[in-house]
Order: C-alpha cells, then structure tokens, then sequence
C-alpha cells in the first residue's frame, strides 16, 4: 500500500510538471493562436471576385495596356475561404479589372489625407503632398499607397454670406475684418471710421467676390 502510495504522488507530479510546460510552451508563442491582421477585412465565404485586395495575391502582368479589360490569376491568402457564382468554394480563381495603376484611378476609388497648414485662399492656389490609400474593394496596379500633389481645400467654419453681410452693415467699424480673424486690419477699419468709407465700400467688393478670405488660409463654406 505504502509502494502505491508513492507511485501515486509521483504521478501527480509528473502531471503537474507537464501541465507547467505545456502552459509555458503556449504562453511563449509556440502555439500560436494568432489571427492575420489582413482577417479583419476578409468576409467568410463571400464572393472571391469581391474579396478585398490585402485578401488575395495575384500574378499581375505590367505590360498590359493602359484602360483595357485584364485578368489576372489570384489566389486567397492562408486563413481566407471565398466561393464562385456557383457558391463553391475556391482557393484560386480569375480576376477580372481595369489595366490601370493605382495612382491612376479617378478620386472616388481613393481616400487622401488633408493638410489645414497650407493657404486655400492664396493667389496661386497653393498645393500639398498628400498620402492617398485605395479603397478596399478597388483593384489596381502598383502600391495601393501612393502620395500625391493636391490642391488646399479645406474650412475653418467661416461663411461667406456672414462675412458680406458684416461687411454691409458694420464694414465702417471694422466687424467683417474681425469676423476672419484680421484683428490688425479691423482695428485700422474701426479707428478710420471705415478709412472715410472708401475702406468699407472696397471690402464689400473684395469680400464679395472672394478676394478677401479667413486669416487662417481656409475656404469659406
């Protein structure tokens, strides 16, 4: 009884020390459970024509000519299951697009970053780089992140309308300068009584055809 008794604390042991090392084995990433990030946008069994691009990998051919039909041979990435038309599921299939980089596609198929640094209302009309990123679904050619020289185009909340009416009625004491955050010329405005009003009858014209803007740079809106 005493033999037996030992041999069954000693398997207690062992089954302790190997629950230890497997839980170790786990923790330290040998067992990885890990899901792909490119997952996240990757819908089960959905249509693999449709798939997003960071989905699939295709063998794509440059030499191809620029705004006719191409296709390509695709296959899903690892973790990634899509089916046909006939809902059948599929690792490879043929994918039918556009012969067209990506930086060549029209605005719509892409999203660009915006700049509030630069001047919207400047003559000439001022430009930044901007880092612009196709949309999911879209299929192109090349990087699908690309820079690109875009026109400043962005609001600080100032309205026009508000802006000529300030003029209008109290351009004498300088609320339309004040108004686009130009302290220095409303000051002037107001304690030269609208410069004798030749001041306050240029502003309305300049104001009026957009000449005159925000402090800021920005568009109105």
């Amino acid at each position: 009884m005493a033999g037996a008794g030992v041999l069954l604390w000693d398997l207690r042991r062992l089954c302790r020390v190997l629950l230890f090392l497997s839980q170790f084995y786990i923790l330290s990433g040998g067992e990885s459970t890990d899901i792909p990030p490119y997952m996240m946008k990757c819908p089960s069994n959905g249509l693999c024509s449709r798939l997003p691009a960071d989905c699939i990998e295709c063998k794509t051919n440059f030499s191809c000519v620029y705004g006719k039909p191409v296709t390509f041979d695709c296959t899903v990435k690892p973790s990634v299951t899509c089916v046909d038309q006939d809902f059948k599921s599929r690792k490879s299939f043929v994918l039918n697009m556009t012969c067209r980089f990506c930086w060549q596609l029209p605005e719509t198929d892409y999203e660009c970053s915006s700049s509030t640094s630069c001047m919207a209302v400047s003559c000439p009309r001022q430009r930044y780089t901007a880092n612009c990123t196709v949309r999911d679904h879209v299929h192109c050619l090349g990087n699908r992140t690309f820079p690109k020289m875009l026109y400043c185009n962005w609001t600080g909340g100032y309205k026009w309308s508000t802006a000529l009416a300030l003029s209008i009625t109290l351009g004498g004491f300088g609320a339309d300068r004040f108004y686009l955050g130009q302290w220095r010329e409303g000051l002037g405005k107001l304690f030269s009584f609208g410069g004798l009003g030749i001041w306050t009858l240029l502003d309305v014209l300049l104001i009026g055809v957009g000449y005159v803007g925000p402090a800021d740079g920005s568009l109105y809106i």
